[in-house]
């Protein structure tokens, strides 16, 4: 079973269900995602085994299996990930250095209560001109920094400012709109074998199909534990954290997102993420 989170006349609630079929089965009502992910070890799966609140209300939507958990993220961590920077930046050195070294790539993608769920908007900067979609595994860790499970994670990125210069990483990765995540929530025993698991990325317009791909997730260069536990070298996450591992999809040069596009990411036995592209203004307060 995976873990759901839903809306349910307008109370968050925790829920379980096969990842492919959806929330099935309402857990108790005083659990919530930081109580699990800032528990004892194993709180997570516990509770996905304990008994059952009643059968999810129709009607219910499926909102991002997250509560109080900052989203970070890993950089140039395939190699057609490494070759595309290069190419974007035209500076390759920063790239092939961290791609071989031993610290990886780890930067802030999303604080608490940024991230998009299923069926919610990703956004693009106006002030972009190229934007694609960054489709990786997530691995969410608990406070401790035990792997507790695994979901979608969509890494939307603005390669032209990134390109412009490495320095303006933040302004190409963290905006309105810029991670998305989910449906939910599978526990390491669901999904045992992540060297057979396969990330695919559907971008379709107006009906149409314009990106399709797919890697193996064996190709990750650095394991899932290894990014963790850098990750938790020096700084603590009392809630747990979310941590996406990277991206090997790059769709060609000549393509870039538009508002109204439609993402679709899909990793085996993780269910499927589905968002419309929109795009994001400056602040109306902005000088």
């Amino acid at each position: 079973m995976a873990l759901w989170q839903v809306l349910a006349g307008g109370e968050r609630r925790l829920a379980r269900g096969p990842a492919g079929q959806g929330p099935q089965e309402l857990l108790a009502a005083s659990l919530t995602i930081d109580g699990l992910l800032g528990g004892a070890p194993g709180t997570l799966a516990a509770a996905l085994r304990g008994l059952a609140a009643g059968p999810v209300p129709p009607g219910a939507r499926v909102v991002a299996p997250v509560g109080g958990q900052e989203v970070w993220a890993a950089g140039v961590t395939y190699t057609r990930s490494l070759d595309a920077r290069v190419a974007e930046s035209g500076t390759p050195d920063p790239y092939e250095r961290v791609y071989g070294a031993e610290r990886p790539e780890l930067f802030l993608k999303a604080a608490p209560g940024r991230v998009r769920g299923p069926g919610e908007p990703v956004g693009i900067r106006a002030d972009s001109l190229w934007d694609v979609p960054e489709p990786e595994l997530a691995v969410v860790a608990d406070r401790s920094g035990r792997i507790a499970g695994y979901l979608n994670g969509n890494d939307m990125s603005s390669r032209s400012i990134e390109g412009e210069n490495p320095l303006y990483l933040p302004q190409a990765k963290i905006y309105t709109g810029s991670c998305a995540i989910g449906p939910c929530l599978a526990t390491p025993d669901e999904v045992p074998d992540l060297a057979s698991l396969l990330i695919s990325l559907r971008v379709l317009r107006a009906g149409a199909e314009v990106v399709a791909d797919t890697v193996k997730v064996a190709d990750l260069h650095r394991s899932p534990g290894e990014l963790v536990r850098w990750l938790f070298r020096a700084l603590d996450f009392p809630v747990g954290v979310v941590l996406l591992t990277g991206t090997a999809i790059v769709p060609p040069p000549a393509f870039t997102l538009r508002a109204g596009d439609e993402v679709i990411i899909a990793t085996t036995g993780l269910g499927e993420l589905r968002n419309v592209v929109e795009v994001i203004e400056p602040s109306p307060s902005a000088g």
